[in-house]
């Protein structure tokens, strides 16, 4: 153990050198990447021991791949259609053609959710157009986008069962389904499929109630479905919504995600990754470690509270350029037992670099120009 943190004290020496000084290469922490790295004896220990822990997230994955391999994520396109917008399109085939030109190739993509903006069949069929180029396999799950225009009908024609399971690679995968089980307010209101719609298309939680839920009869099937699954072997969960309290108000939750801890804790190595909040987040729950990933579409800012400790924010988004705080993931399941998160962030490429605390008015502030500023110069004398 001691040589472990040793070891980490020297890497975290090398990762935080003063400006100028460039960090050991072999450390994978690079201008554009956020690295979730691995530590074999558990993330609690670290966080307790290190101030810098939020820095590097790291994940745990035991007796993970039988081979070394990646895997892609895309998730909250929002897509209109095409006629209406046209820059949410511009971002899925641009995210299409970076997963697709990936070296080695990517062994499979998952969506995780809101491929529509309102659940229109317009807007998922342009969404199955767009993410055909890519020759990998695919999996998908749903988003409150995708759903609640036709209860998840067209959803269901185009991608089949919105939970699902498969093993790849000595790592059992789970596709979770937690938006169709919203308890129903619109029938008792009359509301029309556009108007429902409407309602579940905004974050606000006093609308449409806390909508986001596991259901008991997945609970069931997940825990049937792990129930030959050896405890110390990896599971990587997939799901729109994190799998743990954030912030209600925005329905950044599921409501029953104690229930789905409980069916989780038996199992020591636990990854959830999820879409949602189209934001870097990063959250530990038991055994459970949780990683939030980024929009193609927009970022949302952080929630006024509730942000989880373990979360280094990223940094804020210049609202002039539509390619800043979006973009995509890869996934890498190494045979050294790791698992590692690369965010593909477009508009820049400082995911985490921050200006210094605003009260601290004798560090003058680490800004870049804004697109506006470059594009109107005479504004700004």
């Amino acid at each position: 153990m001691s040589d472990e943190l040793d070891r980490i004290r020297r890497e975290m020496h090398a990762v935080l050198q003063p400006p100028g000084v460039r960090p050991d290469d072999s450390l994978q922490i690079t201008r554009r990447t956020f690295i979730h790295r691995s530590l074999l004896f558990g993330a609690a220990s670290v966080g307790q021991t290190f101030a810098w822990w939020p820095l590097l997230n790291t994940i745990d994955v035991a007796h993970a791949a039988e081979a070394p391999f990646k895997f892609a994520w895309i998730s909250d396109t929002h897509l209109y259609e095409r006629s209406l917008n046209t820059r949410f399109v511009d971002k899925v085939v641009r995210a299409v053609q970076e997963v697709q030109a990936m070296d080695p190739p990517a062994d499979f993509l998952i969506f995780g959710g809101d491929l529509a903006q309102l659940g229109k069949i317009e807007e998922l069929e342009l969404g199955v157009e767009l993410l055909k180029d890519l020759k990998i396999k695919k999996y998908y799950i749903p988003g409150e986008h995708d759903w609640y225009l036709d209860m998840g009908k067209k959803w269901g024609e185009l991608f089949g069962q919105p939970n699902w399971t498969f093993d790849h690679k000595g790592v059992r995968f789970i596709g979770l389904d937690t938006v169709s089980r919203g308890p129903d307010y619109w029938t008792a209101k009359k509301m029309t499929p556009e108007e429902r719609m409407g309602h579940m298309a905004t974050l606000d939680g006093t609308v449409a109630g806390a909508w986001a839920g596991v259901g008991r009869e997945q609970l069931d099937w997940m825990q049937k479905t792990l129930a030959d699954w050896d405890k110390s072997k990896p599971i990587v969960i997939f799901s729109h919504n994190p799998l743990y309290e954030y912030y209600p108000p925005w329905n950044f939750w599921v409501r029953d995600w104690r229930e789905v801890n409980d069916v989780l804790k038996p199992y020591t190595k636990v990854t959830n990754i999820h879409g949602h909040v189209h934001q870097v987040l990063y959250n530990e729950i038991g055994s459970m470690r949780s990683i939030g990933m980024l929009a193609t579409s927009w970022p949302w800012p952080y929630a006024p509270e509730g942000v989880p400790k373990l979360t280094k924010p990223m940094i804020r988004v210049d609202p002039g350029d539509p390619f800043d705080g979006v973009g995509w993931e890869t996934v890498s399941v190494n045979a050294d037992d790791k698992v590692d998160v690369e965010y593909i962030m477009w508009g820049r490429k400082e995911v985490f670099v921050q200006s210094p605390e605003d009260h601290d008015k004798s560090i003058e502030e680490v800004i870049r120009p804004r697109v506006a500023d470059n594009q109107y110069p005479w504004a700004n004398p």
